[in-house]
């Protein structure tokens, strides 16, 4: 049996496993090691599980995960988010469906400190749902902005999903942080005019609040507000003025979020434990889940197969928006099943010899990979945002319901999609203007 042939069913291998709800890093970590073991030696594998999982923990690149985790941990438990959301609802108490788009906007803010697009959805849902339900908007509207906001974390920085694809695609970290910041806000952006027009033209899905909101309570609750604006455009900034690397961006912005919740008072014994054990737990299993797929780049650049693959797209003569339109086919389907990153990290050792015999930008395919990951959090049968929603919400609303109210913003995602394939500029101006 040759090693291509090894390489093939040791794929088809981990797709049945995953079918069978078996752990992804697991999956690809076991198959992986018995690959090597077949195509080299069982000495090869062992001294590849000797050496690689320290490497793959020592990498600079990688050490901004724990830090924008912890910063985003103690931006929610020291009531940063909280407050955002209070001052978005008192400021959009006006606009039709202004409670949809103060969460959408504050799911942003969130999604921005925390990286993380389901801790995004769960924090923003246990502030916004219950206030949005007790105004008499509809349940479908409500969790469906939060299921669809919460996804904003994998595009807007500091993203987790960008630091693991920089640098397993060996691109910029704080390029393609950046390539996300415009793509991000045009998904809010887009949100924002669909939740609006929608209840512009059927105001039964959002009532109209009757509440007087004074000039000077719109000012008075900017003064909770300005630490987490603050806080995400420091770190935005300074990568992209070159000042701070992504690693050194996240140390300060996790330093500074400590800061600023014990200036506040926030910060107990109590609030600083549950910020590290949670950005403890989320790291463990991100660098679990990146370890396996890691292996299996080893083993597979062992096996020959992405040699294979560059040969097998030039004699097909695919073109560039062909292989990228097939790559978001495989995002789709396989976003309905498994974990967004877990996705990611399982197609790029297959996919990127393929991007790179085509010579594709791979910051531009990079936002797409995101983008399409991101989008994968929604759809049915396993949209995760989505079953964070309901782990909110519990028997509240059936599941049908939140899948159906994502289904607006799916519709959304589709011509976000396009502009971003067929403009690439939307992901590369940014990027190209850093210092």
């Amino acid at each position: 049996m040759s090693d291509i042939t090894v390489s093939y069913l040791a794929i088809i291998s981990i797709l049945l496993l995953l079918a069978a709800r078996v752990p992804i890093a697991f999956a690809l970590g076991s198959v992986s090691f018995i690959g090597i073991c077949i195509v080299r030696s069982p000495q090869a594998a062992f001294g590849t599980m000797a050496s690689l999982p320290f490497d793959f923990a020592s990498s600079w690149e990688l050490s901004a995960i724990p830090m924008f985790l912890l910063m985003g941990a103690v931006a929610y438990q020291t009531g940063m988010t909280g407050s955002l959301y209070r001052a978005a609802r008192l400021w959009l108490n006006g606009v039709p469906g202004g409670l949809a788009v103060a969460t959408n906007f504050t799911a942003a803010g969130f999604a921005a400190a925390s990286g993380s697009s389901l801790a995004t959805a769960a924090a923003v849902g246990k502030i916004a749902i219950p206030e949005m339900l007790r105004f008499g908007y509809a349940p479908s509207l409500a969790t469906g902005t939060v299921a669809a906001a919460g996804t904003l974390g994998a595009l807007i920085p500091p993203s987790i999903a960008f630091v693991l694809y920089g640098w397993f695609t060996e691109q910029s970290v704080g390029k393609l942080l950046i390539a996300g910041l415009l793509p991000g806000l045009m998904t809010a952006g887009a949100y924002t005019v669909m939740i609006v027009v929608r209840c512009m033209i059927n105001p039964k899905l959002a009532p109209a609040i009757e509440e007087r909101v004074t000039w000077g309570a719109k000012f008075a609750v900017l003064k909770e507000v300005w630490p987490l604006p603050l806080l995400v455009l420091g770190v935005i900034g300074s990568i992209y003025a070159g000042v701070a690397t992504p690693t050194e961006a996240g140390a300060l912005g996790a330093v500074f979020a400590l800061i600023i919740g014990g200036a506040r008072g926030f910060l107990t014994k109590t609030t600083l434990l549950a910020s590290v054990t949670d950005a403890l737990r989320t790291t463990s299993a991100l660098f679990f889940l990146a370890i396996g797929a890691t292996l299996l780049t080893r083993f597979l650049a062992m096996a020959g197969l992405p040699a294979q693959i560059a040969e097998l797209v030039s004699v097909l003569n695919l073109s560039a928006l062909e292989l990228v339109i097939a790559m978001a086919l495989i995002y789709l389907i396989l976003g309905m099943f498994l974990d967004p990153i877990g996705v990611m990290l399982l197609t790029l050792p297959v996919l990127l010899p393929a991007f790179q015999a085509l010579n594709l930008d791979l910051i531009w395919i990079g936002v797409i990979v995101v983008k399409m990951i991101e989008i994968g959090l929604l759809t049915p049968p396993v949209g995760l945002n989505v079953y964070v929603v309901k782990g909110v919400v519990r028997d509240q609303v059936p599941i049908s319901v939140i899948f159906r109210g994502v289904t607006w913003f799916l519709l959304c995602e589709l011509l976000l999609m396009v502009l971003l394939i067929a403009y690439p500029a939307f992901s590369l101006w940014l990027p190209a203007l850093m210092h």
